[in-house]
């Protein structure tokens, strides 16, 4: 089975940044694959600015070597990557001085197709390009820009931050992404909660115990050490990521696909999180910070001594949170998210409530309570956890099976990434898997009092070996409450 390609209109696709990791790793290949499948239409055109002074042929080789490195040789069609390439200009230029955005609006032209400004920048210089983009008329009816997180350290910073593109692009114009939104098995936690009768009217505290969403790396700091150290596991996964994850789980049907229904929902859950005081933050988080141990490729080094000095920066977190709504009221969501851990997984667990009686007696063996498994990546895809009896004579006994439905084995076909699809509805101007600016902010109003309470508390960061689950006291918030943590394999 394969997915119908719908193709966008023509578009101008400008990446400030053009020349960085982020257009390298990602932006390029997820545009190449788009002309691939035959997306585009024409006069479609790709044009890369940055402070470096490059040719046309020089970013055309950069973008080659994009595609080389980061995509599939198997997917690789020379025909049409030439057809890509073709496609490519260059325009040096400073936000900071506006040296260089004349020649972008000559580059650019007086067209009125649409334009997608994508920010694969410091957000330190949204503000500066969006007023460039102005002055220099640049910005049209049909231009949107997109930003990256993180947008802002904090609320005021995050107001700070929305003002300064606010005054030049309207929030319809305003494509805050999260990559976590694009993934296809996100998409499929909407369809089956509002498309299949069969989970719909258990999705509520009458029916679920408790909900753990996990998003676990085995990397360290990698090529991130200036902007992690400053920012943490907190605000760099829970802040976005995870909430938005949250809110895809616990919010209300809206009433339709339209982005500000959707959004609207949303926004209602991140309202109804109860707040984490200053006394309730050492029983409800857990901050943590690995230590030298092992990773799959072996020996690694604990996070001080990979960033070359001291610091009390979480790589690890652990909440547990409340939702106060009638539908979620007593249900505790488990989130955590940290680096160096024992596997990289992100995963939803659905842990619906135990029967209320066993017909069965105890020769039958324990009977555990049902779960729903979305796995975000790897692996991508549903599992559904029941009860049934285990084949063969000798009474009825009882185990758990899994119902398994893997997206690869599924649909036979290779799954887009994420920024396919995000970098195709900011063309198509369908912001439903964006953030709005009051969501953005309502998140950080919930995460604001955790980092203060942190910082009052002096609550330090426990330390847990790389390749472990994180530290010991994350088991002790879920096992306290008669509960355990999903280990995935």
């Amino acid at each position: 089975m394969t997915s119908q390609i719908i193709p966008v209109d023509p578009f101008d696709f400008i990446v400030f940044g053009g020349t960085g990791d982020l257009a390298e790793r990602k932006l390029l290949p997820a545009l190449y694959y788009r002309q691939r499948d035959h997306q585009f239409s024409e006069p479609t055109r790709i044009i890369g600015t940055s402070r470096a002074k490059l040719s046309d042929a020089d970013f055309q080789a950069f973008a080659r070597k994009a595609i080389t490195d980061h995509v599939k040789a198997d997917d690789i069609d020379e025909k049409e990557l030439e057809r890509f390439l073709a496609r490519f200009s260059y325009v040096p230029a400073d936000a900071t001085t506006g040296a260089g955005f004349d020649a972008l609006k000559k580059a650019v032209g007086d067209s009125d197709r649409i334009r997608a400004f994508y920010m694969a920048v410091s957000p330190s210089l949204f503000g500066d390009i969006s007023h460039q983009l102005r002055e220099h008329r640049l910005i049209t009816p049909n231009s949107r820009i997109v930003v990256e997180k993180p947008i802002g350290r904090d609320l005021a910073s995050a107001r700070a931050l929305n003002d300064l593109v606010g005054d030049d692009f309207g929030e319809q114009q305003i494509f805050r992404i999260d990559h976590y939104l694009g993934k296809e098995t996100v998409q499929n936690l909407m369809a089956l909660r509002f498309a299949n009768m069969l989970y719909e009217p258990l999705w509520n505290s009458a029916h679920i115990d408790h909900v753990q969403i996990t998003v676990a790396e085995t990397v360290g700091l990698e090529d991130r050490v200036t902007y992690y150290d400053k920012a943490g596991a907190l605000r760099d996964m829970v802040q976005n990521h995870i909430l938005q994850l949250l809110c895809l789980v616990a919010m209300e049907a809206p009433s339709s696909m339209d982005a500000d229904a959707v959004r609207d929902e949303k926004l209602k859950v991140l309202r109804a999180l109860k707040r984490i005081n200053g006394n309730e933050a050492p029983k409800l988080t857990v901050r943590g910070q690995y230590r030298a141990g092992a990773s799959a490729g072996g020996p690694v080094e604990g996070y001080v001594e990979e960033l070359g000095h001291g610091s009390d920066t979480e790589t690890f977190v652990a909440i547990k949170a409340e939702i106060a709504n009638w539908r979620w009221a007593g249900v505790p969501f488990y989130l955590r998210t940290g680096k160096r851990l024992a596997t990289r997984v992100s995963e939803i667990v659905i842990e619906f409530k135990q029967i209320p009686h066993s017909i069965f007696g105890e020769s039958a063996g324990n009977i555990s309570p049902n779960q729903l498994v979305i796995r975000l990546q790897p692996n991508e895809g549903v599992k559904q956890y029941l009860m049934v009896k285990d084949p063969g004579p000798g009474g009825m006994r009882l185990r758990q099976i899994p119902l398994d439905m893997s997206f690869a084995q599924s649909f036979h076909s290779r799954a887009p990434d994420a920024y396919e699809r995000l970098v195709m509805d900011v063309v198509r101007g369908n912001q439903t898997l964006f953030m709005r600016r009051d969501e953005v902010e309502a998140a950080w109003s919930w995460v604001d009092p955790i980092l203060k309470a942190w910082e009052q508390n002096g609550q330090d960061a426990q330390g847990y070996t790389a390749g472990t689950w994180g530290p010991s006291s994350s088991i002790a918030l879920i096992e306290r409450d008669g509960r355990t943590w999903h280990e995935s394999n």
